[in-house]
């Protein structure tokens, strides 16, 4: 029986990506089927109406509030009959058939419950993809790498800097700008957390996937991020993140690691 896999992205206010990134999910996806889902959370520069007319065939879903990324990701878990389930950013490009790969990279491997690819920046350049299960260490470091010495230490040991990762490795954070769940595990946990409004959702939703089996960085597939950091640029999401970091540590803070 062929595969099929699902696909949701969330959108608030997401006109000048959304588009780029569900034509290229539909130019290069060839070999499984697949849903997709666009769920937008109240945007105000007409998003779901644009996606609506422009490709009729994915389902759009439109939340009354924006109640954060994991909230609208978790929108539609109930409607979902796929094998693998795809959390994936507006800000995303795809330039192969990585969604059928990766799929068949988890029929493979059944002791795999979730996966991350490489990100590379447009021009090819590769992003700081695997990472160690997050503490408050590696989280001082991200903010305070820039002053270098120990923090800068910090981030290049949490992100595997200084390791050249070819083969399929674990990881205890798979990013959720773009990461393949086995839908049944999706289902298991409940979804996203939402206590978490934005940040830190992705490397709870890890966490949690472990129970059921390995969570994984898998460097032979890629995608484009245009990547932003928003919450470098903005006092707002700075504190948003705070925020995330400081409920995600108190949720795990038995947990041996």
């Amino acid at each position: 029986m062929k595969l099929k896999a699902s696909l949701c992205i969330v959108t608030y206010n997401n006109r000048d990506n959304i588009l780029k990134a569900i034509g290229s999910v539909l130019e290069h996806t060839k070999g499984i089927r697949l849903d997709i889902y666009v769920c937008d959370n109240n945007s105000s520069d007409g998003t779901p109406d644009m996606v609506e007319k422009e490709y009729p065939a994915v389902k759009v879903i439109r939340n009354e509030k924006n109640a954060g990324f994991g909230a609208g990701h978790n929108t539609i878990i109930n409607m979902l009959d796929s094998d693998f389930h795809f959390i994936v950013n507006p800000d995303i490009m795809l330039t192969d058939d990585t969604i059928t790969q990766m799929c068949g990279f988890m029929s493979d491997n059944p002791d795999i419950a979730m996966a991350v690819p490489k990100f590379l920046y447009e021009d090819g350049r590769e992003q700081f993809t695997p990472k160690l299960t997050p503490t408050v260490k590696y989280m001082l470091g991200g903010r305070l790498e820039r002053f270098g010495g120990v923090f800068r230490k910090w981030r290049r040991e949490y992100t595997f800097a200084d390791r050249n990762v070819t083969e399929v490795t674990d990881v205890g954070f798979c990013s959720g700008c773009f990461v393949v769940i086995r839908t049944d595990v999706f289902k298991k946990v409940g979804g996203f957390d939402e206590r978490y409004f934005l940040y830190s959702e992705d490397a709870d939703l890890t966490r949690m996937a472990q129970k059921y089996g390995r969570t994984v960085y898998a460097p032979r597939f890629s995608v484009i991020h245009l990547w932003e950091r928003a919450y470098m640029k903005s006092p707002r999401y700075f504190l948003i993140q705070i925020s995330s970091m400081f409920k995600y540590f108190w949720k795990w803070r038995n947990d041996g690691r």
